[in-house]
């Protein structure tokens, strides 16, 4: 495949799977688990159990009741797009081939993926493992991604 032709398809993929990933995969990640991570999240009083060192001295001062400061953990999450490259890939419909519906299916997944700050990778095997492109962040690592799934 051309250098062009490849380019086309790349950028084909892009615009067809934006809209998707802005639409379906909208909203950042928020643990349920309450701890010591980096955003704020709220002032409540103490209960029997907290840890000491999470008091909020101010707010404890101000209303003679001890408070404890919460806050929420942010996931960072790794998608690994795993992928079967075998010859049972070139079969489908009259409109498209397995194999082009997989590659929209990761593009689609990746471009969600950076919308939230996630690393995206891909493994390419067949019997074999054919190509591995660690984990990474930024657009130019999932042209890289669509770039060999389309390639390949």
């Amino acid at each position: 495949m051309e250098t062009s032709e490849l380019l086309k398809k790349v950028r084909r993929i892009e615009i067809k799977t934006k809209g998707l990933s802005n639409h379906l995969f909208a909203g950042e990640y928020h643990s349920t688990f309450k701890g010591r991570g980096m955003s704020f999240s709220e002032v409540r009083e103490y209960q029997y159990g907290d840890d000491i060192r999470l008091i909020d001295w101010n707010v404890t001062a101000r209303l003679n009741n001890p408070y404890v400061k919460v806050y929420e953990e942010e996931r960072e999450l790794t998608v690994m797009l795993v992928i079967d490259v075998s010859q049972s890939d070139y079969f489908g419909t009259t409109h498209q081939f397995k194999n082009e519906m997989m590659t929209e299916i990761a593009a689609v997944l990746s471009f969600s993926a950076i919308q939230n700050s996630d690393k995206v990778g891909l493994l390419l095997f067949s019997n074999k493992v054919e190509t591995y492109i660690p984990p990474k962040k930024g657009k130019q690592h999932i042209l890289r991604i669509i770039r060999e799934l389309i390639d390949f």
